[in-house]
């Protein structure tokens, strides 16, 4: 018989065997972060790349070599004051490793500094969901947005459905708007917003409607209202945004600068400087110079009854030049102060038949009616739309019956 082996010596208890945890690296910018030091720094004014670079300690024609690597996939223009840059540097290599650039939320570019070839310019992939917001004027458009948990910029996209019909430069106390648009995430962080979808504005105890719609065979595309009717009028109401009508059209207007009365044929706008000056509608350059009084401006002729000017530029556009085809919200010039200006505005003066007009005062045509064809499929869209933007407001006026079972 074979005895049996001894116990092992101990308390009789048996070992548990423990594994280590899986501790997952952070992968971005197509390396692993946890092997490098990162370090974070904003371009000054008037920094180049080069100056970056030599400032880590590069070698001249490493920097240059570099350099010209990064204007072959992003123009170095895109390195803008302000912005922020990363270096990432492994500590086993001489030197640092790579330069992480981002223009804006969309999109890097990440520079090989050790010329591994592993430079790429990435743009990222965009998530876009739905969202609904709503708002009650008190004080001004932009404090309703901020206090209904938004930011400025759908403010911006606001205007964009609406600029055809709402005039933004007289809203009043208990105007209110709701809006469906469309929120765009980057790494399901929230990048920016798309297009807004629906809009409702209410004022003066009325209700202006936005649907934004595209037809099956794309012939029909663009905003438009509650029964169809296109939005895209043939005049924007402003050259500009984000800014007050500071001097209206006045025959007898007290010049501010020649110290007399002289009429003002235009309606200012304030604006900060720089701030974008778009055309109001189609058209041709017909004049684009600088005058002692007018500043840096331009003139466009949009057909034989109308002509508009826009005055004290800071800078006009590139190619801002007679004989060049603008479309309707081209940006053609920058609000500054030359001429015979006191602060920050633009001067738009309007013609009709070659005599200036207020232009705030003038009816203009509509658009073209979407064919019927195409309604049964509008409304079927602009339903859905209503059923979410009365989910987070009621309409002033209600709709009619025709309106209700129009798309049955």
């Amino acid at each position: 018989m074979v005895a049996a082996s001894p116990p092992p010596p101990g308390d009789g208890k048996q070992v548990q065997l423990q594994a280590f945890p899986i501790i997952e690296p952070t992968v971005r910018y197509g390396v692993a972060l946890d092997t490098f030091s990162l370090s974070l720094d904003t371009i000054q004014f008037g920094q180049t790349l080069s100056d970056i670079l030599l400032g880590m300690g590069m070698e001249p024609l490493d920097a240059l070599r570099s350099s010209n690597t990064f204007n072959d996939m992003l123009d170095v223009r895109n390195l803008r004051a302000g912005l922020t840059y990363q270096v990432l540097d492994d500590p086993d290599t001489k030197g640092p490793d790579y330069m992480i650039y981002s223009p804006s939320v969309y999109r890097y570019l990440k520079l090989d500094l050790q010329n591994g070839g592993q430079d790429e310019y990435v743009k990222l992939p965009i998530r876009v969901e739905e969202g609904l917001a709503a708002g009650k004027i008190e004080s001004s458009l932009w404090n309703a947005m901020v206090d209904s948990g938004h930011s400025f910029a759908l403010t911006d996209k606001m205007e964009d459905a609406l600029q055809w019909s709402v005039d933004f430069y007289h809203v009043q106390k208990g105007d209110a708007f709701q809006l469906v648009y469309e929120q765009e995430y980057v790494e399901d962080s929230e990048a920016g917003f798309g297009r807004v979808k629906a809009a409702r504005y209410s004022t003066g105890g009325k209700d202006i409607y936005a649907f934004y719609f595209v037809s099956k065979d794309s012939t029909q595309q663009g905003y438009f209202g509650l029964d169809g009717q296109p939005k895209d009028a043939l005049f924007l109401k402003a050259p500009v945004r984000y800014s007050r009508i500071s001097s209206r059209f006045n025959l007898r207007r007290f010049h501010p600068v020649q110290r007399r009365v002289k009429p003002h044929l235009g309606t200012d706008y304030a604006a900060p400087y720089g701030t974008p000056i778009v055309a109001v509608a189609n058209g041709t350059i017909s004049k684009s110079g600088r005058t002692r009084g007018n500043g840096i401006y331009v003139k466009i002729r949009h057909d034989k009854r109308y002509s508009t000017q826009y005055l004290h530029m800071q800078k006009r556009a590139p190619g801002m030049v007679v004989g060049k085809r603008v479309n309707q919200g081209d940006v053609i010039g920058y609000v500054g102060s030359t001429g015979l200006a006191t602060g920050p505005h633009v001067c738009f003066r309007f013609w009709e038949n070659g005599r200036q007009v207020d232009h705030t005062r003038l009816n203009f045509p509509d658009a073209e009616p979407m064919p019927e064809e195409y309604l049964p499929e509008f409304f079927e869209l602009r339903d859905t739309y209503l059923a979410q933007l009365n989910s987070v407001g009621d309409p002033i006026e209600k709709p009619s019956e025709d309106d209700a079972t129009v798309s049955k």
